[in-house]
């Protein structure tokens, strides 16, 4: 039986997968995120993906029949990558900057068949308008703690959807793990789509 290992400690990717009719073992990889600099936006979101999938794939307690699932999301604004802000000056520096504007989201991602060693990889990237909000409702978001351990400082799937306008291209994405994306991955990788469902 083919058990999928989410190497992240995303409780939004975790729930998205769920909902998808998967059940992940969730194994943290502990990867120092700050470790990679200097890559473009999308090639740091793949980078970070590909060594957390490698961490936890080298681990001797996975199950035999393991795919590994590693992910990582990166906000480009104006070319630059934004991953979590951490405080809450910074969060709120990136919300001024972002408001009634427009980013990239690239949430990259990386899966190993741990039993055959054969390796899949790809970036998706959403385009995603921001709504104009105002000085108050910046403070209050940043206040609930939410944006600050999130890539771009923003969720879509919470509290910070409300201050998403649209998007352009996968919702799923822009939550931190494209379902296309990873079906295309999953067969890549020589297994079945359907085969993963609980």
């Amino acid at each position: 039986m083919t058990t999928l290992v989410l190497a992240s400690a995303s409780p939004a990717r975790l729930a998205t997968l769920r909902a998808a009719g998967l059940d992940p073992t969730v194994v943290v990889s502990g990867v120092d995120e700050s470790q990679v600099t200097g890559l473009p936006p999308a090639e740091l979101a793949l980078r970070l993906a590909e060594l957390k999938c490698a961490a936890v794939a080298e681990r001797a307690d996975l199950p035999a029949e393991a795919l590994v699932l590693g992910c990582d999301s990166v906000l480009e604004l104006d070319g630059q990558p934004l991953g979590k802000p951490h405080t809450a000056d910074e969060a709120a520096r990136r919300w001024r900057a972002m408001r009634g504007r427009s980013g990239v989201l690239h949430s990259g991602h990386c899966l190993r068949d741990v039993a055959t060693g054969r390796v899949a990889s790809a970036t998706g990237s959403t385009l995603v308008h921001f709504a104009d909000v105002s000085d108050a409702e910046v403070e209050a978001y940043v206040a609930t703690g939410e944006p600050l351990h999130v890539a771009g400082a923003f969720t879509i799937d919470g509290l910070g959807g409300a201050f998403v306008s649209r998007i352009e291209g996968d919702h799923h994405n822009v939550v931190g793990v494209s379902l296309p994306l990873l079906r295309e991955l999953v067969l890549g990788v020589g297994h079945a789509w359907t085969d993963l469902w609980r």
